[in-house]
């Protein structure tokens, strides 16, 4: 099918050394960056690298415009983010990163890649959570699962839910599309008070404004936690645990150095760079690397996993979820 296998790690490290550098563009937050790019090149010494971040759909446009044109040639890794990644796919390295693994050529959990096109890997997983004032919602009435929100005491502004349904959209794997819509429609019965964003609503949780907010992801509550003094915000893993890949990175087709580029995939997979993304995302590794903190958090639980096949039609969930929350088509979510 055109792809590039390489048969020995040997030759990736060999090849990798007469590389000598490595820069890398990707979705990955400064904090996280510096931290794994010293930790990487005192693993990996003979290499030098370099990281700059690129977050948000402007710089991604901006990214493509560079690809296509031939001005990103300095560059040799990408973050194909989901709204852009047909894009991204002819400027990547057609490299079978998914069969490497799978003959343990590449020490990375073979979920983590791509499965529909074998050379874009994610280390981080996104689940969604419940995130509540403990003084205004009794330890008693706090959710367990996701159908306890339509019970009766949550009627009437007692929750905030975001108007951008992603995170109930996930849990179709898991319910179907026809018991998520039906969901979605007993939320819109329970009268919350919709939002868009979680920054703010933190805040109004906090304040005691706002009791609780449904479908928010792990990490913005625990990075939320973090600045709350007062210790009021928790948060609750409500099952199914709608869980979806994040933080893609796929080595370019015109890579200057794409042995180097295999190796910070591997890494990044590795225990020491999942717990430099607990550390620095924070608490944002890949559910498929045991001990990590996601990996914890969602243990034993059933989970909804959004396969990969799933991106091609999430979008389409998310307006069926927006049209049964009573909003005017799909139009004003974007």
């Amino acid at each position: 099918k055109g792809y590039t296998f390489i048969a020995s790690h040997d030759e990736i490290v060999a090849k990798a050394k007469k590389e000598g550098d490595l820069r890398v563009l990707g979705n990955i937050e400064p904090p996280v960056i510096k931290a794994a790019t010293a930790a990487f090149m005192k693993r990996y010494p003979f290499l030098n690298v370099i990281g700059r971040e690129t977050t948000g759909s402007n710089a991604a446009q901006r990214t493509i415009l560079e690809l296509k044109s031939g001005a990103a040639r300095e560059w040799d890794t990408v973050g194909p983010t989901q709204d852009f990644r047909s894009e991204y796919l002819p400027h990547l390295w057609k490299i079978d990163i998914l069969g490497m693994a799978e003959q343990g050529v590449l020490k990375i959990p073979p979920p983590m890649i791509d499965s529909i096109n074998r050379n874009i890997v994610s280390f981080s997983s996104r689940f969604s959570v419940v995130a509540y004032n403990k003084g205004l919602v009794p330890a008693d009435q706090v959710p367990k699962k996701w159908d306890d929100l339509v019970r009766p005491e949550f009627k009437g502004k007692k929750f905030a839910a975001d108007v951008r349904p992603t995170e109930i959209a996930e849990l179709v794997p898991a319910w179907g599309l026809e018991k998520t819509i039906d969901f979605a429609h007993k939320i819109k019965d329970q009268q919350p008070i919709w939002v868009r964003g979680a920054t703010r609503t933190f805040a109004a949780i906090i304040s005691g404004e706002i009791p609780m907010m449904i479908g928010v992801r792990f990490h913005s509550v625990r990075r939320a936690q973090l600045k709350d003094r007062t210790g009021v915000l928790q948060y609750a893993v409500l099952e199914p645990v709608p869980l979806s890949a994040s933080m893609p990175l796929a080595v370019l087709a015109s890579a200057q150095h794409p042995h180097a580029a295999l190796l910070l995939l591997e890494w990044f997979a590795s225990p020491e760079g999942q717990k430099i993304i607990d550390d620095y995302e924070p608490l944002g590794s890949s559910v498929y690397v045991p001990g990590g903190a996601v990996e914890q958090e969602v243990r034993g639980k059933k989970l909804s996993v959004l396969s990969w096949e799933n991106y091609q039609v999430i979008d389409q969930w998310i307006s069926k979820v927006f049209e049964a929350y009573g909003f005017p088509t799909a139009q004003g979510q974007k």
